[in-house]
């Protein structure tokens, strides 16, 4: 279809323009209307936006005045009016776009200059904001809006300046302050809500900094900040592999964000430290272990919650070691724990399984602050207590806990052929005894582990005696219950 082009008169400039049907939204019945008919359906477009827009049911005055729009798209009055609903439905971005649309249209449209400022002043951009008030004071010097708007936009950044020092001097709560009282104009500035959020991080106050982080992240779910303040919270709370994720999440949305790239470096470094601290003392290497733990203390000084228990951990392994030097600082790292958690230690010997000590610190923490959360962290250590306590099936069989069904067939065969009776028929009464005891624990421990049902009781630390089994002793009945003769009949 050729195009075909009509002259519209533009009420707020007074001069003619040809407008392509074809690059506007309007109805083919349209085409061939005068201007005159133009203007006058386009007008009734707009009344009926404001209709809607008194009534306060801005998403249908938002409608009608695009439809204004596509009839006469030179007007600036229409974008002006569709502007201030997307300001009501907190659609800044595009509610400042349309504004700058109506004071191309026409520079003198004093209302048109008033919503940009304030949609600017919402997003946080203070400068631009002064400057547009300016221009609607330069057309309406006695503007109290105007006047006002300008002391609000000169606020924001003296607040922003404020808070640039303030994060400097490491003065958080200043910070936090300071944006408060700048997101009281700038309502909608991400940047805003995202520096409190990780001053709140800083400060401690995790659930309102996630709360702000995870109000970002409904609006836009690829904000790299946010996930960095996200990752952040979960950092200092010593959950250091979910910590990760978010920030390779955040540095997949923003390459260049250079804080998320050293919090990801220091929580793989600390936890892999920790991490070989902990194998260390396991293995019964207490001088590396101490090293390891010292190292780790270095990485970052800002994990609190994390270095509470490397200090914790490295007390205990100065207190196991011969060095004197390592002796004398075991004192030094309990009193820099209790100082850093401000209360008893938190669980600082689970990660080096000892359980008895890990239950009397819990116990003593819920003791003084009897919450939900500690409560389940004394159940948790008094489940592994009582779970150390019995015999350690896995350990009898010399398999991992991950270990497949295959696996624990395999490590049963080769062991109990190891301690068979038969095998050690020429020894002395006592060595026969040992073997003996020895060939029994591994049909025990194989009767449990080959049994899923008994496994995952096992596993989960529940007693197994009404499974006919005694955690302690021999099973009533089992692969060699009818005599070592039959025992090679259980491999079919």
């Amino acid at each position: 279809m050729p195009t075909t082009t009509v002259a519209t008169p533009l009420p707020s400039i007074g001069k003619m323009a040809t407008v392509d049907c074809d690059d506007v939204n309007m109805d083919p019945d349209m085409e061939f209307l005068s201007d005159e008919e133009l203007e006058r359906e386009a007008e009734g477009f707009k009344e009926q936006g404001n209709a809607y827009y008194i009534k306060k049911d801005y998403s249908e005055a938002y409608n009608y005045y695009t439809k204004a729009i596509d009839m006469c798209p030179k007007n600036p009055s229409y974008y002006g009016n569709r502007a201030a609903t997307l300001m009501m439905l907190c659609r800044y971005r595009e509610a400042l776009e349309d504004a700058q649309q109506a004071v191309r249209l026409d520079d003198t449209f004093m209302k048109g200059h008033l919503r940009e400022g304030k949609c600017h002043l919402s997003l946080g951009n203070a400068m631009a904001a002064s400057r547009c008030f300016q221009r609607v004071l330069e057309l309406e010097p006695d503007n109290s809006q105007a006047q006002q708007e300008v002391k609000n936009a000169e606020s924001i950044l003296e607040y922003e300046k404020m808070a640039e020092i303030g994060f400097e001097k490491r003065d958080f709560r200043m910070v936090v302050f300071c944006m408060d009282r700048a997101l009281e104009s700038a309502s909608a500035c991400h940047r805003f809500k995202i520096l409190k959020a990780e001053c709140l991080a800083l400060l401690g106050r995790y659930p309102e900094a996630q709360t702000v982080a995870s109000d970002i992240l409904r609006m836009d779910c690829t904000n790299g900040d946010a996930l960095y303040v996200r990752g952040l919270c979960l950092y200092y709370e010593d959950c250091i592999d979910k910590a990760v994720q978010f920030f390779v999440q955040a540095l997949r949305m923003a390459p260049d964000h250079e804080k998320a790239r050293l919090a990801c470096r220091n929580a793989k470094a600390l936890k892999a430290k920790k991490e070989e601290g902990n194998k260390a003392f396991k293995e019964g290497n207490y001088e590396a272990a101490y090293e390891l733990y010292s190292e780790a203390l270095t990485i970052d000084p800002n994990n609190i919650k994390t270095n509470a228990k490397l200090y914790c951990n490295r007390g205990t392994v100065g207190s196991k070691v011969s060095n004197n030097h390592r002796k004398n600082s075991t004192s030094i790292s309990f009193e820099l724990c209790l100082h850093l958690t401000g209360c008893f230690v938190w669980g600082c010997y689970m990660d080096t399984e000892q359980y008895e000590e890990a239950v009397r610190d819990y116990e003593k923490v819920y003791q003084t602050e009897k919450t939900k959360e500690h409560k389940q962290l004394l159940k948790n250590a008094q489940l592994e207590l009582k779970k150390s306590k019995r015999k350690d099936y896995y350990k009898v069989l010399g398999v991992d806990k991950n270990a497949t069904e295959d696996e624990i067939k395999k490590a049963y065969r080769k062991r109990a052929l190891m301690h068979h009776p038969d095998r050690h028929s020429g020894a002395s009464a006592e060595v026969q005894k040992e073997e003996e005891k020895k060939f029994k624990e591994v049909g025990e421990a194989f009767s449990v582990l080959s049994d899923p049902k008994k496994k995952s009781r096992y596993d989960s630390g529940q007693d197994l005696e009404d499974d006919g089994m005694n955690m302690g002793g021999q099973q009533r009945g089992g692969p060699w219950a009818s005599g070592p003769g039959n025992f090679f009949f259980q491999f079919g």
